[in-house]
């Protein structure tokens, strides 16, 4: 699944692998040691795994697993991709080695809890800051109640 995100690609993947912006495009907790080999955990836990590979600003593949697996289920790999696409940067997330008969659940829960909420913050962060809007002049209302008051 693959969605396109008004940034950039260094910014996407920094984000990713930083705890604090994470927790901030997901709205719940992470711990990230951002390093190939590095753990993590979001969702307050709820997800947690292991960096496997990184490639700057293109790749981050890892192993993932939910409390929803079943005990003797083997980790899942996850690997996300940032290219360059018109309006920002691609992300696709591909999940394999998921527990028989849970890939549709893990789909919705992708787009749900990351691809959907991160549009929405990427389009937050990226929009410009209003301008001031300048103060309507009353010199015009003054001339006319100025002009009726003579007649």
């Amino acid at each position: 699944m693959s969605v396109v995100l008004p940034t950039s690609a260094e910014r996407l993947y920094r984000s990713f692998l930083d705890a604090r912006e994470h927790a901030a495009f997901t709205g719940a907790p992470a711990t990230i040691t951002a390093r190939a080999g590095g753990k993590f955990s979001a969702f307050d836990g709820h997800v947690t795994g292991k960096l496997i590979e990184l490639e700057a600003h293109e790749r981050i593949a890892m192993s993932w697993r939910t409390k929803d697996f079943p005990e003797d289920a083997p980790d899942s790999r996850v690997e996300v991709l940032f290219h360059p696409a018109t309006g920002g940067t691609r992300v696709t997330i591909a999940h394999e080695g998921l527990p028989a008969g849970s890939e549709e659940r893990f789909i919705k829960g992708w787009r749900r809890f990351y691809l959907d909420p991160m549009k929405a913050y990427f389009r937050a962060q990226n929009q410009p800051e209003p301008e001031s809007v300048p103060k309507r002049s009353s010199a015009p209302k003054q001339a006319a109640a100025k002009s009726a008051k003579r007649k």
